[in-house]
């Protein structure tokens, strides 16, 4: 792959987000670095990916409003030259009872994990099909394929289960464009808690690496061939 390419990775001030942000400056010209609250935390991942050579800026935008979503695209356009790759890995997680859940609760899960990708990807694609080149990753949750009860995480799970239909959708629709739409499932990753209700199990505990190094094959043209798959980055805590 080129390293003119761009990326854009949402939710990149720390954790998972950073390390696909700087995990992928390794194969590009340069990072955008999305962050909604914490500035500080973004400023040192675009920091570490100019460490690298590479171009970074950080920009701020609520996701879920969609004319902030269309204006970050234009931002990272106007700054970098184009979008090339785009990570949606914003995606909060509430653990609350179900029987205690608000309509509120409902709302920002689908609204913070759900539509802030549709708003991102809407906003990417036009340019991606007119260079007729473009990588969307969308991060999920590994037991998203999965219909089974999960009473703690229900708004949760039922919003990364809409992401993956969102992702396949899309990616049928692109399928003449050159570009490919995808998504990664981490399960429960370093610094997590595992849910009430799901027991422990062998290799529980994943790493942000291994899920970054998943998002860089599917951002590379090895993965052309690769469409609407649910890469499963998880151990066998799904199984």
């Amino acid at each position: 792959m080129s390293v003119k390419k761009v990326a854009l990775v949402t939710g990149a001030g720390k954790g998972l987000g950073r390390e696909i942000a700087v995990s992928l400056a390794d194969m590009t010209a340069g990072i955008a670095v999305h962050y909604l609250k914490n500035r500080m935390a973004a400023e040192e991942t675009a920091r570490l990916i100019r460490q690298k050579g590479k171009a970074s800026f950080t920009v701020r935008a609520d996701l879920t409003r969609e004319k902030e979503a269309a204006a970050l695209i234009r931002k990272v356009e106007q700054r970098l030259g184009r979008v090339d790759i785009l990570v949606n890995n914003v995606g909060p997680i509430l653990m609350k009872p179900w029987t205690e859940l608000t309509a509120a609760d409902w709302d920002r899960m689908l609204r913070a994990n759900v539509e802030s990708a549709f708003f991102c990807l809407k906003a990417a694609l036009p340019g991606m099909r007119q260079r007729k080149w473009g990588r969307i990753i969308n991060i999920g949750y590994s037991r998203a394929e999965q219909l089974a009860a999960f009473p703690t995480i229900t708004a949760y799970a039922a919003a990364k289960t809409s992401l993956l239909i969102l992702t396949r959708t899309a990616a049928v629709a692109e399928a003449g464009s050159g570009v490919t739409i995808n998504m990664v499932s981490p399960g429960l990753l370093e610094g997590g808690r595992l849910p009430s209700g799901l027991k422990i199990e062998k290799m529980v505990l994943g790493m942000f690496a291994d899920v970054a190094k998943a998002v860089c094959f599917l951002a590379s043209d090895e993965a052309r061939a690769i469409r609407g798959t649910n890469l499963i980055v998880a151990g066998t805590w799904k199984m």
